[in-house]
Formats: structure tokens, sequence, C-alpha cells
């Protein structure tokens, strides 16, 4: 199970329902990336309930090492994550930070 879960609440001015950039909570080596494009990931998806399914954005982390395809949406000031593997998380805004290598 991956322990990468950043707790505390999401600014909703730090992640707006647009951006033009990536964007990244960092602890240590491990990291979490927040994209504005669509959710793919099928086994996300099939985790969802159908009506909010198209209301997740595209995320990724690593975490130990390991890359995580996951999908996360704005839950009124959180970003909640869903990990293809099932695990979910929060991340707080005081963690996300525009990703400034891309």
């Amino acid at each position: 199970m991956k322990a990468f879960v950043i707790c505390a609440a999401l600014a909703t001015s730090a992640v707006a329902p647009a951006f033009a950039q990536e964007l990244v909570a960092r602890q240590g080596d491990d990291s979490v990336r927040l994209s504005d494009s669509a959710c793919k990931s099928e086994l996300v998806l099939g985790r969802l309930a159908p009506g909010v399914a198209k209301q997740y954005r595209s995320a990724s982390a690593l975490f130990q090492g390991q890359r995580f395809v996951a999908c996360w949406r704005l839950v009124g000031n959180a970003a909640h994550l869903v990990y293809e593997d099932g695990d979910q998380g929060i991340i707080p805004a005081t963690e996300l930070k525009p990703d400034l290598t891309a």
C-alpha cells in the first residue's frame, strides 16, 4: 500500500479547473504530479462511479522509486487521488507547486 498520502486542505486557487502546467507535490524523493488532461486510465476509471469519472484528471506518483498511475479531481478544497491499485489520497495546497522543470 502506498503511504504517500499528503493530508491537508487544497486551496481552490491552487488548483483551478484549468491550468497551463502540471502541479507537483514533493516529499523527499517521492512526488505526485497533477495534470489538467483527462484521466485515461481504464483501471482507475473502472473504479469510479460513471457520473463522476469525467471529472477526474490525470496524475502520476513516484514513491520509493516506483511509478504509479493515478487520477484526481477537486473535491471541495482537496484534490482526491485514486490510484490504479485502488489506493486513494489527498494532497494539500501547501505542497502543490507549479512544475518548473517541464
